[in-house]
């Protein structure tokens, strides 16, 4: 969700939504009364997903594409009151986000344009994987440049 929220278009614009931004909630509330926070979830995650698919091999996994049990597991968790933990607990701004990051992310990590492998696919549950992850965004996103992190299948 943070990385999801820190690329969209208010932010650092790597793809073209606003479904984070407070005016959101207007459109969608109406058409999505009790799953909205599960509508901004689905469409920053397919606007996230086309981007990093055309900048990786196919086959290849990445935050907004994961294993379809991982992300069936993803889709319930947000649906459910964990879901509405995360979304009272979401950042506000952008600098809020970034520290957010910067608290998951690995402290020994090198910065790196364009696709970067992380690892396996069977390293997904793995604590360092997702702090190298969140590494590879957060130095992206200071850095003002855009970063792939994928792990192989």
């Amino acid at each position: 969700m943070l990385v999801g929220y820190l690329g969209e278009r208010a932010q650092y614009a790597w793809w073209p939504t606003a479904f984070y931004e407070a005016s959101s909630r207007l459109f969608l509330e109406p058409v999505f009364l009790k799953t909205s926070r599960l509508a901004q979830y689905h469409g920053v995650l397919e606007s996230a997903r086309r981007l990093h698919d055309e900048h990786l091999s196919a086959g290849s996994y990445h935050l907004f594409r994961l294993p379809e049990e991982v992300e069936q597991d993803l889709h319930a968790a947000v649906q459910s009151s964990v879901g509405e933990m995360l979304a009272s607990q979401s950042p506000q701004s952008k600098e809020a986000a970034l520290d957010a990051l910067k608290r998951l992310a690995a402290t020994n990590s090198t910065f790196s344009v364009g696709p970067t492998a992380i690892g396996s696919i069977e390293d997904l549950d793995s604590t360092d994987t997702l702090k190298a992850i969140a590494a590879a965004y957060l130095s992206a996103f200071t850095q003002n440049a855009k970063t792939y992190p994928y792990l192989v299948g």
